[in-house]
């Protein structure tokens, strides 16, 4: 039987680890497994993004609680900017145009770049031809489309719009000039401008499905829309819930429409919060409200961060099935 010799008192004991040179040891092991020169070489990224992202956030906090034209000296003025955008009745008009704007972008303009990248993807000939035609409206500079499509909106009977309806006997339609048609009318031709890009997004995502399902369900009998339905959308859950999410947070952060276009009216049928920020910070006179513009901007920040976690969590599960 062996017999364990434990050391004498006082003497050191060479079994055990010293834990400062245990965390030397790690250190130098990290230093030799380019640790080091993996830091050293994010290390340029980390301040560039730091400068330019994190530091624009937190002075954009600082100044939500100050009142402030970034010309005089600062007050701080704690919450008084918040409890000043949401006392001001813009604030909720913006909020349900803005609301209204991506109802109407969600309901007309989601579909739209799924159908034209399905139809593109059947198509044998002239398919790039197509996708370049699809993808030309993103390449158009986005004050010349507002420009382009204005000369269409015209509410006369000579506007482009309004001399094709009248050979079926309609109209003329005050396009932009109509509280009811106004927003409609923005997001006809926001949707114009954004699709191209999330049809490509389609078109390559449609790439990776397995032909051999298309195959099957062919060979069932299946129609087109019995393929889109059953093979083509759940192959493309994962896709279709980002580029959901980036549509919502795209629509709640709209301001080129509604800018270029009518300038938030007529009579703020097309304000929305966006606006409303520019409004706060230029719009008043030189000598802008930059805290409450920043106050309201960390609001929608709030809401949209909210919002993206929420559906997040409701639709785990089903992204994941």
């Amino acid at each position: 039987m062996s017999v364990i010799e434990r050391p004498a008192a006082g003497a050191p004991d060479v079994h055990r680890r010293d834990p400062a040179g245990g965390r030397g040891g790690a250190l130098r092991r990290w230093v030799r497994g380019n640790g080091l020169a993996a830091v050293i070489f994010l290390l340029p990224m980390l301040i560039a993004f730091g400068v330019f992202s994190w530091y624009p956030i937190a002075r954009a906090l600082l100044m939500s609680l100050q009142q402030t034209n970034l010309v005089d000296p600062a007050e701080f003025v704690g919450l008084d900017n918040y409890a000043y955008v949401l006392q001001d009745p813009q604030l909720w008009t913006a909020v349900k145009n803005t609301g209204y704007f991506a109802a109407l972008a969600l309901v007309f303009g989601y579909p739209v770049p799924l159908v034209l990248a399905v139809l593109m993807s059947e198509v044998r000939r002239w398919r790039g031809v197509y996708t370049a035609l699809a993808y030309l409206p993103v390449v158009v500079p986005p004050v010349v489309a507002v420009l382009l499509w204005k000369f269409f909106y015209d509410g006369g009977p000579d506007g482009v719009f309004n001399t094709l309806l009248g050979w079926v006997g309609l109209g003329p339609y005050a396009w932009l000039n109509s509280s009811s048609l106004a927003m409609p009318s923005l997001v006809l031709e926001a949707t114009w401008a954004a699709a191209g890009g999330t049809v490509i997004i389609y078109l390559a995502a449609l790439t990776a499905v397995p032909p051999e399902l298309y195959d099957a369900a062919e060979v069932d009998g299946a129609s087109l829309w019995q393929k889109v339905w059953h093979v083509t959308l759940p192959q493309l859950r994962g896709i279709l819930l980002i580029t959901l999410i980036l549509q919502l947070i795209g629509t709640a952060q709209v301001f080129l429409e509604p800018y270029l276009f009518t300038g938030g009216g007529p009579a703020d049928a097309t304000l929305t919060v966006l606006l409303l920020i520019y409004n706060y910070a230029f719009g008043s006179s030189l000598s802008g409200d930059f805290g409450a513009a920043t106050a309201a901007s960390v609001m929608l920040a709030g809401v949209l961060a909210l919002l993206s976690a929420l559906y997040f969590r409701l639709t785990r599960s089903w992204s994941q099935s």
